[in-house]
């Protein structure tokens, strides 16, 4: 099953819920008005969504690295993380992702480096809705990737990668590309370096990537997930994956890394697994982990660097 028909079956029984919910405040006069039950049906699944969202900074916390200074925040800005957090999770689960479909758009005239979007673990390309608005304001080529089957292993989405890097470089006439990932997407990236190398890469941007695995990935199904696992110093089998990618990897290949990453995701933890030796490393805070790719000080950061890269490769 494909990321999208799932979302699209969850959404439906979240409305299924909140339908029964209406039928039984009516049924057994709790609520006199069909509007009113319609609407405590649709709070109470809101509610329940907004419960996970919590559960996943519950569920991070006991992995969680220290914050630094800088990039500690109070009780409101708190509230402001969960909220865009929750947005987030609401808007790209229940809208984006679940009416996404790949895409390619070359923009005629465009010199900067076309972009390669690789989306992370349980989503589809519906998850860059955001930078496609901003790219496409900034006349950017760029492509979005399916990565299908949603469980496989990581490698195995190699392939697809391989041929979405050459269709696009031959549709916009460039000879390399720039590949963002979100999450198991920066993952993706690099397991692309390892099989093809960098000639057609001008540059991958990771973004909350678990680089050295994440807690949370022990509680997920799929072969991906495996891979992603943290190694906690209990399972040999942890992090394997992921140690095995960082050996193959040369100086070389880590500078042509940016990895920008919250030291407030609630799903990457410790979150300063988004650290890259030998890349660049951009950190934020108050930010949570599917609002990375909608935040405006994120896209922001992320299109001057684009553009400052762009600048380089003009040069060469």
């Amino acid at each position: 099953m494909s990321a999208r028909a799932m979302l699209r079956w969850v959404l439906l029984a979240q409305l299924a819920l909140a339908g029964a919910i209406a039928y039984g405040a009516l049924r057994y006069g709790a609520l006199a008005s069909t509007w009113l039950a319609l609407a405590c049906g649709l709070a109470c699944v809101l509610l329940a969504r907004m419960l996970l969202t919590a559960n996943n900074f519950r569920a991070t916390a006991r992995f969680s690295s220290a914050t630094p200074a800088p990039f500690r925040i109070g009780a409101g800005a708190m509230l402001r993380l969960f909220a865009e957090e929750f947005i987030a999770t609401l808007t790209h689960s229940s809208w984006f992702m679940a009416h996404a479909l790949a895409h390619q758009r070359i923009h005629a005239g465009s010199t900067a480096p076309p972009l390669l979007l690789l989306h992370g673990y349980g989503c589809n390309s519906g998850y860059w809705a955001h930078l496609v608005r901003e790219l496409d304001a900034a006349r950017i080529s760029h492509a979005t990737l399916d990565l299908e089957p949603m469980l496989a292993g990581i490698d195995d989405f190699v392939p697809a990668v391989r041929r979405a890097v050459e269709a696009l470089c031959a549709a916009s006439a460039a000879p390399r590309v720039i590949i963002v990932g979100h999450s198991m997407g920066g993952l993706v990236a690099r397991a692309y370096l390892r099989a093809h190398g960098s000639a057609q890469v001008a540059h991958v941007f990771t973004i909350g990537t678990p680089h050295h695995g994440t807690s949370l990935a022990s509680k997920g199904p799929g072969l991906n997930a495996v891979q992603m696992q943290y190694d906690e110093g209990g399972d040999a089998s942890a992090g394997a994956w992921l140690r095995q990618l960082a050996a193959s990897e040369s100086a070389h290949t880590r500078a042509l890394i940016t990895s920008l990453f919250t030291h407030h995701d609630n799903i990457v933890a410790p979150q300063t697994s988004s650290v890259l030796e030998g890349a660049q490393n951009i950190a934020f805070g108050g930010v949570g982990h599917v609002a990375l790719g909608r935040n405006r000080r994120v896209l922001a950061r992320l299109m001057l660097e684009i553009a400052k890269l762009s600048t380089r490769e003009d040069n060469l």
